[in-house]
């Protein structure tokens, strides 16, 4: 979300199907076979039920992503003009993030994430692309409140509140669809201002007095760069996911989101975000004591029709992967990095040649600014410039006898003309981190044909930050592990589409 995905709205949204109505199979998360919930006397959920009997069944949770880019095409927008459209966002995300990340650099010591026991059983969900809605951001389908009710939500692995527009919405952008209303539900309720979760959010620029702890409700601002922003209060309810077993659903209760009355800024017509970071109000914290400190996803790649998967739990098959790689995380020693997933990068190599970048323009400075994080809400890949210009040159020397130099192409640069070639070749890119591990892209990964004639470099240089963005184009069709128990970022190849 404002994790404003930075350039590329390209993928085509999959078709929505599925219905409201709690009895028949609902499109989004797909919960195993048994009944669980989370309870909501705390920020990570406890398991309600018999944790013998449940920890010997294996089933998944899955969820369903889309990219969104089908609306460029019907209204006219070529793909340059949606990448570049993108890049423009991207400006504003990371600039976001920086300011987040130097704000929070000296905050409140990180909530403690020590391991608890969880089942052994998966959550799997479609996410899909998020281009009908006009973003480069993918999007989930989440059934909230008592009757379930479906909305959008941006998938976001940069943000932690979860949070829906919401009735009566009294300053709200153009969403598809129906806003979430709190009194058409039986199982909503606000979380109060005495509730320790609400020291969890930050309070809105003019807070509303405490009067009473136990009932006045708990007030919320979240803030993600330029106009974009959502205020309202933090509240709990029942998120329904459907089983993999026709025909059945569960429910998730008490899951803290913040319900919206004024909201700004590009979300898309989207009804909201669905944040994936490491802070303990992320959907992925709360689901952690059900399902384990891991969570995985695979980005079908940009323009496909099908939707990609994100998994809660472990997944047998990644995890059996012959070419799964692993890399550490960075330790969390801030608040920034309570919300980032950072690695550890050491260099680049183009061509499998290691790129002549000092050290410290990759690594984390003093102040906590800098270092390398990946990110699923922002669309392409960000170097900071010293870096960016190296990556550049070394290209454009590597390139320059095979295809002819296009000048002063907007935003994007080297650009070729690649007119009548039907194979282009390129050279190697890789990441290289510091305990060894290498990351190896496919050309599509980090070239872009915007036009039959024209390739773009689909890296750019990070605008006013020393941070390093690992993005979604760059993710497509890689399955990407996040193991929170082991500290590690996992990333195989895969034909997301097959998965």
């Amino acid at each position: 979300m404002m994790k404003i995905s930075v350039l590329i709205l390209l993928l085509v949204l999959s078709p929505l199907h599925a219905s409201a109505n709690s009895s028949a199979p609902l499109y989004g998360i797909e919960f195993p076979p048994y009944n669980t919930a989370v309870a909501d006397s705390g920020c990570d959920g406890k398991l309600l039920g018999e944790e013998e009997e449940l920890a010997r069944r294996t089933p998944s949770l899955k969820l369903h992503m889309n990219h969104r880019s089908a609306a460029d095409a019907a209204a006219g927008r070529t793909r340059k003009d949606s990448f570049l459209d993108s890049a423009k966002k991207d400006v504003i995300r990371i600039d976001t993030m920086r300011t987040r990340q130097v704000a929070l650099s000296g905050g409140r010591a990180a909530a403690s994430s020590s391991p608890r026991r969880a089942l052994s059983e998966r959550l799997v969900a479609t996410v899909e692309s998020g281009v009908a809605i006009g973003s480069g951001e993918y999007l989930v389908d989440v059934y909230v409140g008592t009757p379930p009710r479906r909305f959008q939500m941006i998938m976001d692995t940069g943000s932690d509140l979860n949070w829906l527009q919401c009735a009566p919405c009294l300053d709200c952008f153009e969403q598809r669809g129906p806003v979430f209303d709190p009194a058409a539900s039986t199982s909503y309720r606000n979380v109060t201002c005495g509730d320790k979760r609400c020291g969890l959010v930050s309070p809105p620029t003019a807070p509303r007095a405490c009067r009473s702890a136990r009932s006045d409700p708990c007030p919320y601002f979240y803030w993600y760069g330029d106009q974009s922003n959502t205020t309202g209060d933090l509240a709990l309810e029942a998120f329904t996911v459907n089983l993999t077993a026709a025909g059945a659903s569960r429910r998730v209760d008490g899951v803290a989101f913040g319900c919206g009355h004024w909201n700004r800024g590009l979300f898309h017509g989207a009804a909201g975000l669905l944040g994936l970071g490491r802070g303990p109000l992320s959907f992925a914290s709360q689901l952690r004591n059900v399902y384990g400190h891991a969570f995985s996803y695979c980005l079908v790649d940009h323009g496909s029709a099908v939707g990609s998967k994100i998994v809660f739990g472990d997944d047998n098959v990644l995890l059996a992967h012959p070419q799964l790689n692993y890399t550490a995380f960075a330790p969390a020693t801030t608040d920034s990095a309570d919300t980032f997933y950072y690695v550890r990068l050491k260099g680049i190599l183009v061509g499998e040649e290691v790129l002549n970048i000092s050290p410290g323009t990759l690594g984390v400075a003093k102040d906590g600014s800098g270092g390398t994080i990946i990110d699923s809400g922002t669309t392409l890949s960000y170097f900071p410039e010293p870096a960016y210009q190296v990556i550049r040159q070394a290209f454009i020397e590597r390139m320059e006898k095979t295809y002819p130099l296009i000048a002063d192409f907007p935003v994007l640069s080297p650009c070729y003309n690649v007119s009548g070639v039907e194979n282009v070749e390129v050279p190697e890119f890789s990441l290289l981190f510091t305990d060894a591990a290498v990351w190896d892209f496919p050309a599509e990964n980090y070239f872009i044909r915007l036009e039959p004639e024209i390739m773009c470099l689909a890296v750019l240089g990070t605008p006013r930050s020393a941070m390093s963005i690992i993005g979604n184009y760059q993710q497509q069709n890689f399955h990407v592990l996040y193991d929170l128990q082991n500290n590690r970022l996992g990333f195989a190849p895969r034909r997301c589409a097959e998965v």
